[in-house]
Protein backbone atom coordinates (compact mmCIF):
# COMPACT_ATOMS: atom_id res chain seq x y z
CA UNK A 1 0.00 0.00 0.00
CA UNK A 2 1.28 3.08 -0.90
CA UNK A 3 0.57 6.57 0.27
CA UNK A 4 1.75 8.52 3.62
CA UNK A 5 -1.36 6.90 5.70
CA UNK A 6 -0.41 3.35 6.93
CA UNK A 7 -2.97 0.27 6.72
CA UNK A 8 -2.83 0.36 10.92
CA UNK A 9 -4.67 4.01 9.66
CA UNK A 10 -6.97 2.52 7.71
CA UNK A 11 -7.89 -0.19 9.75
CA UNK A 12 -8.22 2.82 12.83
CA UNK A 13 -10.78 4.43 10.53
CA UNK A 14 -13.14 1.71 9.44
CA UNK A 15 -13.66 0.78 13.31
CA UNK A 16 -14.45 5.05 13.86
CA UNK A 17 -16.97 4.80 10.52
CA UNK A 18 -18.78 1.48 11.28
CA UNK A 19 -18.98 1.41 14.50
CA UNK A 20 -17.41 -2.10 14.62
CA UNK A 21 -18.96 -5.31 13.40
CA UNK A 22 -22.18 -4.85 15.90
CA UNK A 23 -22.05 -8.68 16.71
CA UNK A 24 -19.96 -9.46 19.33
CA UNK A 25 -21.31 -7.34 21.82
CA UNK A 26 -18.25 -4.72 21.97
CA UNK A 27 -19.07 -0.98 22.57
CA UNK A 28 -18.60 0.90 18.97
CA UNK A 29 -15.48 3.39 19.32
CA UNK A 30 -18.10 5.88 17.95
CA UNK A 31 -21.29 5.74 16.27
CA UNK A 32 -22.57 2.96 14.60
CA UNK A 33 -23.63 3.14 11.47
CA UNK A 34 -25.26 1.30 9.38
CA UNK A 35 -24.95 0.60 5.90
CA UNK A 36 -26.65 3.52 3.91
CA UNK A 37 -25.77 5.60 7.19
CA UNK A 38 -22.33 4.67 6.15
CA UNK A 39 -22.84 5.17 2.10
CA UNK A 40 -24.05 8.65 3.14
CA UNK A 41 -21.44 9.16 5.55
CA UNK A 42 -18.60 8.58 2.21
CA UNK A 43 -20.97 11.11 0.13
CA UNK A 44 -20.88 13.82 2.94
CA UNK A 45 -17.02 13.16 2.42
CA UNK A 46 -17.75 13.79 -1.43
CA UNK A 47 -17.19 9.98 -2.20
CA UNK A 48 -19.22 7.64 -3.73
CA UNK A 49 -18.75 4.15 -1.93
CA UNK A 50 -21.25 1.40 -1.97
CA UNK A 51 -21.98 -1.06 0.60
CA UNK A 52 -23.56 -3.24 -1.89
CA UNK A 53 -24.11 -7.08 -1.04
CA UNK A 54 -20.70 -7.22 1.02
CA UNK A 55 -20.94 -6.79 5.02
CA UNK A 56 -20.52 -3.22 6.27
CA UNK A 57 -16.77 -3.15 7.60
CA UNK A 58 -15.66 -5.90 4.92
CA UNK A 59 -16.61 -3.00 1.69
CA UNK A 60 -15.40 0.05 3.95
CA UNK A 61 -12.04 -1.16 4.32
CA UNK A 62 -11.93 -2.37 0.55
CA UNK A 63 -13.13 1.34 -0.37
CA UNK A 64 -10.82 2.94 1.77
CA UNK A 65 -7.76 0.32 0.78
CA UNK A 66 -8.32 1.19 -2.79
CA UNK A 67 -9.29 4.79 -2.41
CA UNK A 68 -5.80 5.97 -0.59
CA UNK A 69 -4.28 3.89 -3.83
CA UNK A 70 -6.05 4.38 -6.91
CA UNK A 71 -8.60 6.53 -5.99
CA UNK A 72 -7.98 9.76 -8.76
CA UNK A 73 -4.49 10.13 -7.31
CA UNK A 74 -5.05 12.38 -4.88
CA UNK A 75 -5.35 9.40 -2.25
CA UNK A 76 -3.77 11.26 0.30
CA UNK A 77 -5.92 13.88 0.41
CA UNK A 78 -9.36 11.96 0.16
CA UNK A 79 -8.37 10.19 3.24
CA UNK A 80 -7.54 13.26 5.58
CA UNK A 81 -10.70 14.45 4.56
CA UNK A 82 -12.54 11.08 5.32
CA UNK A 83 -10.30 11.32 9.04
CA UNK A 84 -11.40 14.92 9.57
CA UNK A 85 -15.00 14.17 8.53
CA UNK A 86 -15.14 11.62 11.16
CA UNK A 87 -13.16 13.36 13.68
CA UNK A 88 -15.73 16.07 13.35
CA UNK A 89 -17.22 17.01 17.37
CA UNK A 90 -20.41 18.57 15.54
CA UNK A 91 -21.22 14.43 15.13
CA UNK A 92 -21.35 13.55 18.64
CA UNK A 93 -22.83 16.63 20.23
CA UNK A 94 -25.06 14.46 22.25
CA UNK A 95 -22.05 11.98 22.97
CA UNK A 96 -18.75 14.18 23.53
CA UNK A 97 -17.04 11.51 25.06
CA UNK A 98 -17.52 9.38 21.77
CA UNK A 99 -15.58 12.48 20.29
CA UNK A 100 -12.83 12.21 22.08
CA UNK A 101 -12.64 8.24 22.13
CA UNK A 102 -12.92 8.00 18.34
CA UNK A 103 -9.87 10.93 18.18
CA UNK A 104 -7.90 9.03 20.82
CA UNK A 105 -8.52 5.60 18.28
CA UNK A 106 -7.20 7.50 15.02
CA UNK A 107 -4.28 9.31 16.96
CA UNK A 108 -3.03 6.30 18.59
CA UNK A 109 -2.51 4.91 14.80
CA UNK A 110 -1.52 8.35 13.52
CA UNK A 111 1.15 8.64 15.82
CA UNK A 112 3.70 6.31 14.12
CA UNK A 113 3.06 8.33 10.38
CA UNK A 114 3.99 11.08 12.07
CA UNK A 115 0.32 13.18 11.99
CA UNK A 116 -2.45 13.42 14.79
CA UNK A 117 -6.21 15.14 14.88
CA UNK A 118 -6.46 17.70 16.73
CA UNK A 119 -9.90 19.98 17.37
CA UNK A 120 -9.49 24.10 16.40
CA UNK A 121 -12.56 26.22 16.09
CA UNK A 122 -14.83 23.02 16.55
CA UNK A 123 -13.88 21.41 13.79
CA UNK A 124 -11.04 18.39 13.30
CA UNK A 125 -7.89 19.49 11.58
CA UNK A 126 -5.25 16.83 10.62
CA UNK A 127 -1.63 17.89 11.58
CA UNK A 128 1.97 16.84 11.24
CA UNK A 129 3.18 15.62 14.47
CA UNK A 130 6.93 16.32 13.01
CA UNK A 131 6.03 19.95 11.96
CA UNK A 132 3.25 22.49 14.19
CA UNK A 133 1.10 19.97 15.87
CA UNK A 134 2.58 19.08 18.99
CA UNK A 135 3.85 22.39 19.44
CA UNK A 136 0.69 24.26 18.19
CA UNK A 137 -1.39 21.73 20.78
CA UNK A 138 -1.42 23.50 24.00
CA UNK A 139 -1.95 26.56 22.56
CA UNK A 140 -5.05 25.26 20.65
CA UNK A 141 -5.89 23.55 24.12
CA UNK A 142 -6.25 26.73 26.00
CA UNK A 143 -7.77 28.85 23.66
CA UNK A 144 -10.28 26.30 23.25
CA UNK A 145 -10.45 26.37 27.30
CA UNK A 146 -11.16 30.23 27.05
CA UNK A 147 -13.57 30.14 24.10
CA UNK A 148 -11.25 32.58 22.14
CA UNK A 149 -12.43 32.00 18.80
CA UNK A 150 -11.11 34.83 17.21
CA UNK A 151 -7.54 33.25 18.07
CA UNK A 152 -8.85 29.98 17.02
CA UNK A 153 -9.73 31.21 13.33
CA UNK A 154 -6.31 31.87 12.76
CA UNK A 155 -5.00 28.74 13.97
CA UNK A 156 -7.96 27.16 11.59
CA UNK A 157 -6.45 29.40 8.55
CA UNK A 158 -3.07 28.32 9.53
CA UNK A 159 -2.38 24.83 9.83
CA UNK A 160 -3.78 23.40 6.41
CA UNK A 161 -2.13 26.29 5.00
CA UNK A 162 1.54 25.47 5.85
CA UNK A 163 2.06 23.12 3.43
CA UNK A 164 -0.13 24.64 0.30
CA UNK A 165 -0.19 28.56 1.13
CA UNK A 166 2.80 28.76 3.67
CA UNK A 167 2.12 32.87 3.29
CA UNK A 168 -1.36 32.97 4.68
CA UNK A 169 -0.19 30.89 7.05
CA UNK A 170 2.33 33.46 8.11
CA UNK A 171 -0.05 36.16 8.22
CA UNK A 172 -2.42 34.12 10.35
CA UNK A 173 0.59 33.32 12.93
CA UNK A 174 1.33 37.18 13.15
CA UNK A 175 -2.94 37.85 13.68
CA UNK A 176 -3.14 35.29 16.65
CA UNK A 177 -0.42 37.04 18.47
CA UNK A 178 -1.87 40.67 17.92
CA UNK A 179 -5.31 39.32 19.01
CA UNK A 180 -3.99 38.17 22.35
CA UNK A 181 -2.25 40.93 23.00
CA UNK A 182 -5.40 43.45 22.24
CA UNK A 183 -7.74 41.21 24.66
CA UNK A 184 -4.97 41.64 27.40
CA UNK A 185 -4.62 45.35 26.84
CA UNK A 186 -8.23 45.89 26.66
CA UNK A 187 -8.75 44.09 30.36
CA UNK A 188 -5.64 45.79 31.69
CA UNK A 189 -8.16 49.43 30.47
CA UNK A 190 -4.99 49.98 28.73
CA UNK A 191 -4.72 51.91 25.68
CA UNK A 192 -3.66 50.26 22.44
CA UNK A 193 -0.73 51.83 20.53
CA UNK A 194 -0.94 54.19 17.47
CA UNK A 195 0.38 51.71 15.62
CA UNK A 196 -1.42 48.69 15.89
CA UNK A 197 1.32 46.10 14.49
CA UNK A 198 2.40 43.09 15.99
CA UNK A 199 5.69 44.71 17.51
CA UNK A 200 3.96 47.54 18.80
CA UNK A 201 1.09 45.44 20.53
CA UNK A 202 3.88 43.03 22.12
CA UNK A 203 5.48 46.40 23.24
CA UNK A 204 2.52 47.89 25.10
CA UNK A 205 1.77 44.57 27.05
CA UNK A 206 5.49 43.61 28.21
CA UNK A 207 5.49 45.98 30.71
CA UNK A 208 2.46 45.82 32.48
CA UNK A 209 2.54 41.37 32.46
CA UNK A 210 6.35 41.99 34.04
CA UNK A 211 7.98 41.16 30.69
CA UNK A 212 10.08 43.83 30.26
CA UNK A 213 13.84 43.09 29.53
CA UNK A 214 14.71 46.34 32.03
CA UNK A 215 12.90 44.57 35.00
CA UNK A 216 14.98 45.00 37.82
CA UNK A 217 13.42 42.53 40.46
CA UNK A 218 15.16 39.32 39.29
CA UNK A 219 17.58 37.07 41.32
CA UNK A 220 21.36 38.22 40.48
CA UNK A 221 21.87 34.62 39.51
CA UNK A 222 19.76 34.33 36.72
CA UNK A 223 19.35 38.10 35.64
CA UNK A 224 21.26 38.25 32.47
CA UNK A 225 19.78 35.08 31.44
CA UNK A 226 15.54 36.30 31.96
CA UNK A 227 16.69 39.42 30.44
CA UNK A 228 18.40 37.83 27.47
CA UNK A 229 15.29 35.35 27.19
CA UNK A 230 12.70 38.36 27.27
CA UNK A 231 14.59 40.64 24.67
CA UNK A 232 14.41 37.47 22.55
CA UNK A 233 10.84 37.86 22.61
CA UNK A 234 11.15 41.11 21.00
CA UNK A 235 13.56 39.69 18.49
CA UNK A 236 11.20 36.85 17.48
CA UNK A 237 8.31 38.57 17.53
CA UNK A 238 9.87 41.42 14.97
CA UNK A 239 10.88 38.90 13.20
CA UNK A 240 7.49 37.60 12.68
CA UNK A 241 6.12 40.73 11.94
CA UNK A 242 8.84 41.59 9.48
CA UNK A 243 8.14 37.95 7.55
CA UNK A 244 3.96 39.19 7.09
CA UNK A 245 4.58 42.27 6.04
CA UNK A 246 7.60 41.30 3.29
CA UNK A 247 6.87 37.79 2.51
CA UNK A 248 3.09 37.03 3.77
CA UNK A 249 -0.39 38.04 1.63
CA UNK A 250 -1.34 40.66 4.34
CA UNK A 251 0.36 43.54 1.78
CA UNK A 252 -0.59 41.53 -1.62
CA UNK A 253 1.16 39.26 -3.37
CA UNK A 254 1.45 37.69 -7.36
CA UNK A 255 -0.99 35.05 -7.82
CA UNK A 256 1.06 31.53 -7.62
CA UNK A 257 3.97 33.19 -6.42
CA UNK A 258 5.52 31.61 -3.32
CA UNK A 259 8.23 33.56 -1.31
CA UNK A 260 7.90 31.23 1.78
CA UNK A 261 8.73 27.48 2.27
CA UNK A 262 6.92 25.39 4.71
CA UNK A 263 9.60 24.84 6.65
CA UNK A 264 9.95 28.71 7.61
CA UNK A 265 5.95 29.14 7.91
CA UNK A 266 5.98 25.92 10.09
CA UNK A 267 8.61 27.95 12.36
CA UNK A 268 6.64 30.92 12.45
CA UNK A 269 3.48 29.31 13.45
CA UNK A 270 4.80 27.40 16.12
CA UNK A 271 6.98 30.41 17.76
CA UNK A 272 3.77 32.71 17.66
CA UNK A 273 1.64 30.17 19.18
CA UNK A 274 4.31 30.17 22.07
CA UNK A 275 4.64 33.65 22.71
CA UNK A 276 0.65 34.13 22.50
CA UNK A 277 0.41 30.63 25.16
CA UNK A 278 3.59 32.58 27.42
CA UNK A 279 1.21 36.30 27.49
CA UNK A 280 -2.04 34.51 28.34
CA UNK A 281 -0.09 32.50 30.93
CA UNK A 282 1.65 35.61 32.27
CA UNK A 283 -1.81 37.19 32.00
CA UNK A 284 -2.92 34.43 34.36
CA UNK A 285 -0.55 34.51 36.62
CA UNK A 286 -0.93 38.26 37.29
CA UNK A 287 -4.80 38.55 37.32
CA UNK A 288 -5.42 35.27 38.91
CA UNK A 289 -8.31 34.69 35.70
CA UNK A 290 -8.68 33.90 32.62
CA UNK A 291 -8.27 36.33 29.82
CA UNK A 292 -11.65 36.84 28.12
CA UNK A 293 -10.97 37.60 23.91
CA UNK A 294 -12.02 41.27 22.70
CA UNK A 295 -12.72 41.66 19.02
CA UNK A 296 -10.47 43.85 16.71
CA UNK A 297 -10.46 47.34 17.91
CA UNK A 298 -9.26 50.25 15.36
Amino acid sequence: MSGKFSPFVIKALVDAITGGAGNDGTAPIGIYRSGPKIEQFFLDCGLDMRVGASSRVPATTDFLRQMAVYHDGNGDLHITRVIERVCDPRDYLAYPAKAAAVRDHLNGALGADGFAVTVVGGKAVLVERSGAGTIVEPFIQKVATLDFDTVQIEIARALPNLENDPEDAVTAACSLVEAVCRSILVELKLPLPPKKDIDSLLRAVQEPLGLSPGRSDLAPEIEADVRQILGGLTTVIKGVGALRTHGGDAHGREKGFRRIDARIARLTLNAASSIALFLIESWERKEHRSLPQHPEIH
